[in-house]
C-alpha cells in the first residue's frame, strides 16, 4: 500500500511537470526557464596575500594555507573569492556543466560577501549565467527588512531569492514581503508547500543534502504543484563538516552514489528547477568543485564513478555536465 502510494503520487508529479512547465522552454513566471538547473555558491573565502587576512579557511582554529577548514583540498588551493580571476574561472567552469543559475551567498548590506556581489554578477554574466541570492540568515534580517535590499538587488536584474530558514519567521510577514516585490520570485527553504504558500512565496528548496536523499522529492513536488509553487528541491553529492565545525554527523558520498540517488530523485519528481549543494561550500563537504589529492588528513576524490588521481579531481563537475544534460533531455521530452 505505501508503495503503490509513493508510486501514485510520483507519476502525479510526472503528470503536473507537463502541465506546468513551459513545453518549449520558455521563461517560467518571474524568470529562469523550464529545465533550469541552479547551484549555491559561496564568495567568502580570503587569503592574507590577497585580503590581508584570511578568510573562512581558518574556520574552527585551523592554521591555513595547510591547515583548513575542510575535510576536502581545493584543486586550485586555497583561493580568495575577492580575486578577479578565480571568480571568472570559477564562473565559466559552473557554466560549461550545464548550470544557468548561480546563487549567491548573501549576508546582507554591508556584508563581505554582499561587497563581492558584484563581482560575481560581472563574471557570471560574461559566462551566460543568470545570478541569484542566497538571503542567509544573518543578524537583525526580518522580512520587513529585506524590502528595499531586495528592491535594489532587482533593479540590478537579480529576480530570484532563495531564503534559507525561511521559517523563523511568520508567514504572514513573509507574505506582505512578497506582495512588494513583483517581478521577483522568492522561494522559501522548505519541505512543505503549505507553509511556502501561506508566506506568500513563488517556490521552494530543500538545500540540505544530509536530511533529505531523493527520496521525498515526488510527494514535495506533486504537493507544490497542486498549490501553484515552483518546486526547485536540492541535489548534493555528501555532507561532512567535522573540520570546519567539530559536527560528528555525515552523510557519505559513496563514491558518487549519493549525488546519482538524490539526481535521480529531482528527475522522476519533474522538478521545474533543479538546485545544487553546492559549487564550493567546502566547510561542510557539498562541494563539487575540483579537490586535490593532498593525501592526509584530507579526502579525495578517488574511487568516485572510478576514477583515480588527476581523472578524479573534477569527478563531481563531469558528473553534473552528464546529469544537467540527462534533466534537459527529460524536459525535452514533455514537448
Amino acid at each position: 500500500m505505501v508503495r503503490l502510494g509513493s508510486t501514485i503520487l510520483a507519476l502525479a508529479a510526472v503528470f503536473a511537470g507537463l502541465v506546468v512547465a513551459p513545453a518549449d522552454g520558455s521563461p517560467m513566471p518571474g524568470g529562469g526557464a523550464a529545465g533550469e538547473v541552479a547551484i549555491f555558491y559561496y564568495p567568502w573565502y580570503g587569503t592574507e596575500q590577497h585580503d590581508g587576512a584570511w578568510q573562512h579557511w581558518q574556520q574552527n582554529q585551523n592554521t591555513p594555507p595547510l591547515e583548513i577548514a575542510s575535510n576536502w583540498f581545493p584543486a586550485r588551493g586555497v583561493y580568495s573569492s575577492a580575486d578577479p580571476s578565480v571568480v571568472r574561472a570559477q564562473m565559466r567552469e559552473i557554466s560549461s556543466v550545464g548550470v544557468q543559475t548561480v546563487i549567491v551567498s548573501w549576508w546582507g548590506e554591508g556584508s563581505t560577501e554582499a561587497g563581492r556581489l558584484p563581482l560575481v554578477m560581472k563574471a557570471a554574466r560574461a559566462a551566460g549565467l543568470r545570478v541569484a541570492v542566497h538571503v542567509e540568515p544573518f543578524p537583525g534580517r526580518t522580512p520587513a527588512s529585506l524590502a528595499a535590499p531586495l528592491r535594489a538587488l532587482a533593479a540590478q536584474g537579480i529576480t530570484d531569492a532563495y531564503v534559507y530558514d525561511s521559517t523563523f519567521s511568520p508567514d504572514a510577514e513573509w507574505k506582505a514581503l512578497n506582495a512588494q516585490l513583483p517581478g521577483m520570485r522568492l522561494f522559501a527553504n522548505t519541505s512543505l508547500p503549505g507553509k511556502a504558500l501561506a508566506g506568500g512565496f513563488a517556490g521552494l528548496y530543500t538545500y540540505d543534502v544530509r536530511i533529505y536523499d531523493g527520496s521525498s522529492f515526488a510527494r514535495i513536488c506533486a504537493s507544490a504543484r497542486l498549490r501553484g509553487l515552483i518546486c526547485a528541491p536540492s541535489v548534493g553529492p555528501g555532507f561532512d563538516s567535522l573540520r570546519a565545525t567539530g559536527d560528528p554527523r555525515a552523510k557519505s558520498r559513496r563514491n558518487g552514489i549519493t549525488y546519482d540517488w538524490m539526481w535521480r530523485g529531482a528527475i522522476r519528481a519533474a522538478a521545474d528547477v533543479v538546485t545544487i549543494t553546492s559549487y564550493n561550500e567546502w566547510h561542510e563537504g557539498t562541494q563539487i568543485e575540483a579537490a586535490s589529492a593532498v593525501g592526509s588528513p584530507y579526502f579525495s576524490y578517488d574511487g568516485a564513478y572510478g576514477l583515480t588521481g588527476r581523472a578524479a579531481q573534477n569527478a563531481y563537475l563531469d558528473r553534473t555536465a552528464m546529469w544537467t544534460a540527462r534533466y534537459r533531455e527529460r524536459v525535452a521530452s514533455f514537448r
